[in-house]
């Protein structure tokens, strides 16, 4: 029998490869989703002048968002059923910022992205410069998004998860990408 968390898919990579647009297309074919977290964080601490933004208090941006992540788990793993459900970045992806930005990593953090674990097939987007923008909560030029790929994918190996780098394909073939992987990753 399944645990709940093995029905739980990460979807991760770095800035601007059409991640949260294939969230929300998977959930237009009816799968349970959970929103991006540091995207967020960043909104509301600019609406609020706040100081949690990577570009100011780095340290309380990854606080904020290794607490927002570990809020989103906590409430979709107290749901009764268990359902595939994909997040939009994982709680890994705040280590991966805090390895990046030197940040230091507590045993504490550690445990914690231990014990909140995931289907241990994560889905990866590569860097995609041609679909690559900046805006007002995405300021990372494109060396550093492909800096950001590599770390994630590093991120997600050191903690003993199976990379699936999801294609370069339109939208909908992405979709069917995922499907058909759970699918057979589920036989």
């Amino acid at each position: 029998m399944k645990t709940k968390n093995e029905y739980f898919y990460v979807i991760t990579g770095g800035p601007g490869v059409g991640k949260t647009t294939l969230i929300e297309k998977l959930s237009d074919y009816g799968f349970q989703i959970v929103h991006e977290d540091a995207r967020k964080i960043i909104k509301e601490q600019i609406e609020t002048n706040n100081e949690g933004l990577p570009w100011k208090q780095k340290d309380l941006f990854a606080q904020l968002m290794l607490e927002a992540s570990l809020k989103s788990y906590n409430e979709i793993s107290s749901k009764s059923s268990a359902e595939i459900t994909f997040f939009d970045r994982g709680i890994l992806d705040t280590i991966c910022y805090m390895k990046m930005e030197q940040l230091p990593l507590s045993k504490e953090i550690i445990a914690l992205a231990k014990q909140h674990s995931y289907n241990k097939n994560v889905f990866i987007l590569p860097p995609w410069k041609e679909i690559y923008q900046t805006d007002k909560e995405r300021k990372q030029n494109w060396e550093e998004a492909e800096f950001t790929f590599d770390i994630m994918k590093e991120t997600y190996l050191e903690y003993d998860y199976n990379i699936i780098e999801v294609p370069k394909i339109n939208i909908a073939e992405r979709v069917k990408f995922i499907i058909e992987g759970i699918s057979q990753l589920s036989k």
